[in-house]
């Protein structure tokens, strides 16, 4: 029996899928795996039964990855089941940005007790006036599942579309609109689009991307868009290019004290993934994830570990699966521990990321745990499971 805790609500979609071999905990101490969204697990100890953590999302923030991998737990996240969500309120964004709605429905608002309101209406409503998006250049920074969806649909739109994205994958690529522009130099976003939206993962390399550098090139007039990330954009740069009028509207999903200082912006209560089908969709690729890798040893789109499957294991003799560093010799003292054991290796698989590694392992017989005694004890061994 597998132990799955959740530490936040996961749609009941995710979790009717597990099956009789599972089942749901609140002991956490007990849970071979864990599902999550939100939830912060950087001050959590984590037990020696936990194999793999899933988040029902995109960003994994709240998870610390590097302290998960030193144990040899596998992190999950679930890149582009929210996508279409994302997509829609970025959409909606491109409008707000376009046209005062906001202002105008405010002004509304304020004046509902007037009898004349209708006559009202059509006095002030110049002042709420803005421009169509049709025509207009929109320029898409990052082209993964999110990025690449706002850019078929800009064009859909009547816009014209710039795509900046150095490491777009193949995948990616095939479902990106041939009349997106891929743009090489992404200054040339900041210099011709009358819209930038950014769909790039928070690293340090992107941490305040959008900044005086980004700003000195941007056209005058701009509308900003981030529906990705709060650090992505440069705060006391954003301040002065709204003060200055180089951004004329900034939009979004990040409210924070400084935020909410500035001027001409409209900040939405992180909203971008939160509707039922993207909360249901993630639910549910998160927990196919878990249990892959614990059935099967599979992997796929870990963040901390890399993608590896050999396919289900119900079909094998035996299968044993070795978390390790990156280091050189490794795959010789891994097999030639199966060769001390006199048991032969019918099909592997390696694979590496950054400073880990993952080797899945098929055998012509049931995998022991003196097998499993032999791999942990290989210096740069972090753990080794018999998956069947």
């Amino acid at each position: 029996m597998h132990y799955i805790h959740c530490l936040n609500n996961i749609s009941h979609y995710g979790t009717d899928l597990l099956t009789s071999k599972y089942k749901l905990t609140d002991d956490i101490s007990r849970a071979s795996g864990i599902l999550v969204r939100s939830a912060s697990m950087h001050e959590m100890d984590f037990s020696d039964n936990l194999l793999a953590v899933a988040r029902a999302g995109a960003g994994v923030n709240n998870i610390p990855l590097d302290k998960c991998a030193e144990a040899g737990i596998v992190v999950f996240n679930t890149p582009g089941a929210n996508a279409n969500a994302v997509k829609e309120i970025v959409l909606c964004a491109l409008l707000l940005g376009s046209r005062d709605i906001i202002g105008g429905a405010a002004w509304v608002s304020q004046n509902a007790d007037d009898p004349d309101i209708a006559k009202a209406v059509e006095k002030n409503k110049k002042k709420f006036a803005g421009t169509e998006i049709a025509g207009k250049k929109i320029g898409i920074i990052g082209l993964g599942a999110i990025g690449a969806r706002v850019a078929n649909a800009a064009v859909e739109l009547g816009m014209d579309a710039y795509g900046y994205d150095p490491f777009v994958g193949v995948d990616a690529a095939w479902g990106i609109s041939s009349s997106v522009k891929h743009i090489t130099n992404v200054d040339k976003i900041y210099r011709e689009c009358d819209y930038i939206t950014i769909h790039v993962p928070a690293m340090e390399s992107t941490k305040g991307m959008i900044g005086e550098d980004a700003f000195e090139n941007m056209k005058k007039g701009m509308v900003v868009l981030n529906f990705s990330r709060d650090t992505l954009v440069d705060v006391e740069a954003m301040t002065e290019a709204l003060e200055n009028g180089t951004v004329s509207k900034y939009i979004t999903d990040f409210p924070t004290p400084d935020v909410m200082k500035m001027k001409n912006t409209v900040a939405i209560p992180h909203l971008g993934a939160s509707t039922a089908e993207a909360e249901d969709n993630c639910a549910i690729m998160a927990t196919r994830q878990l249990m892959d890798f614990i059935e099967n040893g599979n992997i796929k789109n870990s963040v901390n570990f890399p993608n590896c499957d050999l396919g289900p294991a119900s079909q094998v003799a035996g299968r044993i699966g070795v978390m390790h560093e990156n280091v050189p010799n490794m795959i010789s003292q891994i097999t030639g521990a199966f060769g001390n054991a006199d048991v032969n290796i019918e099909n592997m698989m390696n694979k590496a990321k950054g400073k880990f590694a993952y080797t899945l392992l098929d055998l012509n017989a049931p995998a022991s745990q003196s097998i499993v005694t032999a791999l942990s004890d290989i210096e740069g061994v972090i753990r080794a499971r018999i998956i069947v």
